[in-house]
């Protein structure tokens, strides 16, 4: 597609739960699925926004007169939930992270939050409306040599998670509501479905530097607008793979095209993202109808104190690479594993006297060869001291000794370094010197074969490498 021809614009909104506390209570931010300790239904109806209108949005859902039902959980939901009690003081740590977020995003941070009213009546608010604040604004994401402006960062609580819709009745998840969500929004400043997705991934990256964040599927999501020439704005709801986007942008684009072929008009719609990357009519694009203020929480003046500097992803990346002599796919592979597991390797990099390159591995990809190799899952975490202790005094070699140890220990739950001792230094050299003797027109990918055969993963084969070629020169 000639993109720059069809006058392509889009921006995209990203939302990021939060771990630790709901945002308006002190209940928990884990999400139940399981049998409900309690359900309670609602009707809910539209209400005038501070304009004095009834936003079109919420009229097109309220027009449905569906009923909502409520799942409940004693230990993770509570009265504020049920938006039977006021909502008790906004949480603080939460606030800082937006703040934070805000700051790395370039953005003007907000000297005086107030918290507004979005109307939703969907039945994911049982309220009948979400909780939101501004946050920072008139930011901006570098990639490249090109800015990509972010006009808003805010503050929100996270709606109910939707369990069953039928046509006049929708059964909602309880423990999803009131969980922290920051919600980032940019200019329509990306000219290629590509760019959406790079831009979706740089804000991404920024979040999970923060380790505040929530993992797993439905913790992130992206919402993508997009207009074309002859065309309205398109949100498209509901992207959970990057790699989606631009397919799925692509096919909207094609939709859209072919009703202005066909001279239909193209209304102002939300549409949500479906599996075969096609989208589908949600609901008319809301306005600013529908924003009021929230009258139970008082304006708050955020501490703009100076916060310590955030190291993103991509600068760790860079410094792991520069420090510790890591090549790209090994500096990811360890940011990756950290970002996941919540342990840095930076502490293993300084602690032990070893190839940062062989305790990546040791994290990351030996695991798997066990796993592959002998049907073993273990937990490397659990005795990684003690085998990297042994592999930095030379009694356990870094090479395949170190994933038949870690096999072995997966069978019998027992760390057995006498079977899988490594060669001293003095006798690997006497026996490379033999082997050389004894084959002196070899070559030397030929000599290290036979040397690797004859100890079978007991010894570094970096090691040995440097000890046969001082023997061949």
């Amino acid at each position: 597609m000639d993109y720059k021809k069809l006058g392509f614009k889009s921006g995209i909104e990203i939302h990021q739960q939060l771990e630790g506390k709901k945002l308006f209570c002190n209940c928990t931010t884990e999400i139940k699925k399981e049998k409900p300790d309690y359900t309670f239904d609602r009707r809910l109806r539209a209400s005038a926004g501070e304009s004095g209108e009834v936003d079109v949005a919420a009229a097109h859902e309220q027009a449905k007169s569906k009923l909502f039902t409520y799942r409940g959980y004693d230990d993770v939901t509570c009265l504020v939930e049920m938006d039977e009690e006021p909502p008790q003081p906004i949480n603080q740590k939460a606030l800082e992270t937006t703040l934070q977020v805000a700051k790395m995003l370039n953005c003007e941070v907000i000297d005086k939050v107030q918290m507004m009213r979005k109307t939703v009546v969907d039945g994911s608010n049982t309220s009948g409306f979400q909780r939101t604040a501004l946050v920072g604004r008139n930011g901006y994401v570098k990639i490249g040599n090109k800015k990509f402006g972010i006009p808003s960062v805010c503050l929100e609580e996270e709606a109910c998670q939707v369990m069953k819709r039928t046509k006049d009745h929708d059964v909602y998840n309880l423990s999803r509501l009131g969980i922290p969500l920051i919600e980032i929004a940019t200019d329509p400043d990306m000219k290629t479905p590509e760019e959406c997705k790079d831009v979706a991934a740089k804000i991404g990256m920024i979040l999970r530097s923060t380790g505040a964040c929530k993992r797993g599927i439905g913790s992130i999501r992206q919402d993508v607008n997009i207009s074309i020439k002859g065309a309205e704005r398109t949100e498209i709801k509901g992207f959970q793979d990057l790699k989606s986007i631009p397919k799925v942008v692509n096919h909207e684009i094609k939709r859209q095209q072919d009703m202005i072929k066909k001279k239909k008009k193209i209304n102002k719609e939300v549409r949500k993202a479906e599996s075969d990357f096609t989208t589908s009519f949600l609901r008319p694009m809301p306005g600013a109808a529908r924003m009021y203020p929230e009258t139970d929480i008082p304006t708050i003046t955020p501490e703009l104190k100076k916060f310590k500097t955030i190291e993103t992803h991509d600068d760790k990346i860079k410094r792991y690479k520069k420090s510790y002599g890591l090549n790209d796919d090994f500096a990811k592979l360890a940011v990756k594993y950290e970002d996941r597991e919540g342990i840095n390797l930076e502490t293993y990099f300084k602690k032990y006297k070893l190839e940062p390159k062989f305790i990546v591995q040791y994290f990351t990809t030996i695991p798997k060869e066990v796993k592959k190799r002998f049907s073993v899952e273990v937990d490397v975490k659990k005795v990684s001291d003690k085998i990297l202790e042994k592999s930095q005094s030379g009694e356990l070699s870094t090479g395949t000794a170190v994933v038949d140890l870690l096999a072995d220990y997966g069978k019998t739950k027992k760390l057995n370094f006498n079977k899988f001792k490594g060669v001293s230094s003095g006798n690997l050299e006497k026996e490379i010197k033999k082997i050389v003797e004894k084959n002196k027109n070899a070559p030397i990918g030929a000599l290290m074969g036979m040397v690797m055969g004859k100890f079978r993963g007991k010894v570094d084969g970096k090691k040995a490498m440097e000890i046969l070629k001082r023997y061949l020169e």
